[in-house]
């Protein structure tokens, strides 16, 4: 893998991974870009994207102690530096009537950390981490960096939820079996803080493709009950031939299996046997 990962674009105080030198533990953005200006020159000044600018300073001040940071780590910078520049970029286009120079800085802001960006991803490709070959998977279609993530599933080398969670999907478009054990090991191992709901309509889909329409009400009734969705009480019905009494049952079913997932006992559960068989 190449170690020469960009973190600030060239325009201000370029420095590669290898020749990052440590400093004082700092949680203070305001305290980190006092003490070290390079890691905040070519971000925006004012409050806009608080969260967003906040996170990328962090991440590289942390990044900035670490000689040799992973591909995770990089990983998490190129999120990072993603949505930066995504708020940023709704930003810029925000006119400040009293104070033009503000736009001028946001526009400026974007400018850079667009680049930034670029020459990231640019060093990275064709990276045989993991981490990085996910991430041009992902968002390029690179086939070799998929390659790469699907080998190293069968090779029983990926443990991370969101990693597991993708593949499944990814199967889910023709081979069930397959995306359907991928799916129950992301529930048998998410934590609450990790568990996307979405995950259980996918498992619903494979069930309902398989014509087991129970369980289809099951998962799509939990997926309601973890997140903001909406699901017709029309179409949930006709799954179940509009047997009310077995709705009552279904639905307390769905119950168990939110509680299950949020308490981290859904691997060892008799509801968990029911979705395998």
């Amino acid at each position: 893998m190449k170690t020469n990962f960009v973190i600030i674009t060239s325009f201000i105080s370029l420095f590669a991974f290898s020749s990052l030198i440590g400093c004082d533990n700092g949680a203070n953005t305001a305290t980190i870009c006092k003490n070290n200006p390079e890691i905040c020159a070519d971000l925006h000044r004012d409050s806009w994207c608080r969260f967003e600018k906040g996170d990328l300073i962090r991440k590289r001040y942390l990044l900035k102690q670490t000689p040799n940071p992973t591909g995770k780590q990089i990983y998490k910078h190129l999120l990072n530096l993603e949505k930066y520049n995504q708020c940023i970029e709704l930003a810029s286009g925000v006119q400040h009537i009293l104070h033009p120079e503000r736009t001028n800085d946001r526009m400026r802001a974007y400018g850079l950390s667009a680049q930034s960006l670029a020459e990231l991803q640019a060093t990275t490709k064709g990276s045989d981490d993991l981490y990085l070959s996910f991430y041009h998977w992902t968002r390029f279609s690179d086939e070799a960096a998929q390659s790469r993530v699907l080998d190293a599933e069968l090779n029983g080398q990926i443990d991370e939820i969101f990693i597991l969670a993708q593949l499944a999907a990814y199967y889910q478009k023709f081979d069930a079996v397959k995306a359907k054990t991928l799916y129950l090991s992301v529930l048998d191992n998410a934590t609450q803080q990790e568990f996307n709901p979405d995950w259980l309509l996918g498992l619903s889909s494979i069930y309902y493709q398989q014509g087991h329409f129970e369980l289809t009400y099951i998962l799509s009734k939990a997926n309601t009950l973890m997140s903001d969705s909406k699901a017709s009480t029309v179409d949930m019905l006709a799954l179940i031939n509009n047997d009310t009494q077995l709705q009552k049952f279904l639905d307390s079913q769905a119950e168990e299996l939110v509680d299950l997932i949020e308490s981290g006992e859904f691997k060892q559960s008799q509801l968990r046997l029911k979705l395998v068989n």
